[in-house]
């Protein structure tokens, strides 16, 4: 492929993953089953048509992702333990989607969330952009569509959209690192999947915690 060709494959590549999360979906109007399907549908499908070139699946992922997420995991059980936090961490257990805290942990984030947004940016389009721009400016470009990816999310949710864009581009700068040092997408889709799973978790836990308290 022409440089010409690789930008402007890469350029498609961005404006595609945009469009889908901030135009498309929310206006087909699916409750979350239905936008759990349609992320894997889609990540799927822009995996196929951008030609992933991703070491999705390897034991040196796996080991490699292993230690992060124990860590985020451990981090959020030392949290659960100061009363301030749990007390935070309450306003936020009536978050959740219509759907039971055992689905929401096991089904929509590990596909809806996790599989879709790792095999469409780790999987697909850093390494487009790598090969285009380069390593450094491909994780930057990443990271940040990774933060818009975000836009419309932070909207439904009624949170700020600049904190949100901002927080979720450093995230996808951790995960771009990650992803480079153990040349797998394994390894930041274990971390993501610590991060989402407590995020839906440990709410649920601290007003667990604060029921029992007051038994």
């Amino acid at each position: 492929m022409t440089a010409g060709g690789s930008v402007a494959k890469s350029a498609a590549a961005l404006a595609t993953a945009l469009l889908w999360s901030n135009w498309l979906l929310p206006r087909l109007g699916l409750d979350v089953r239905g936008r759990t399907g349609a992320n894997a549908g889609f990540a799927t499908g822009y995996a196929l048509v951008f030609d992933s070139r991703a070491n999705w699946w390897s034991v040196r992922g796996l080991r490699c992702g292993l230690a992060p997420a124990a860590v985020v995991v451990a981090g959020y059980g030392a949290a659960l333990t100061g009363a301030g936090v749990r007390r935070r961490l309450r306003e936020f257990a009536d978050r959740g989607p219509d759907v039971s805290l055992t689905e929401w942990v096991a089904v929509h984030i590990p596909i809806g969330t996790v599989y879709s947004e790792e095999l469409v940016f780790r999987g697909t389009l850093e390494p487009l952009l790598d090969t285009t721009f380069g390593s450094r400016a491909g994780l930057l470009f990443g990271a940040g569509t990774f933060g818009l990816w975000h836009i419309h999310p932070a909207r439904a949710a009624g949170d700020s959209v600049p904190v949100t864009v901002a927080a979720t581009a450093l995230g996808g700068l951790v995960f771009g690192l990650l992803r480079r040092r153990c040349d797998s997408a394994t390894a930041p889709a274990l971390l993501h999947l610590a991060f989402n799973g407590g995020g839906a978790l440990a709410p649920q836990l601290a007003a667990r915690w604060a029921h029992r308290s007051t038994r």
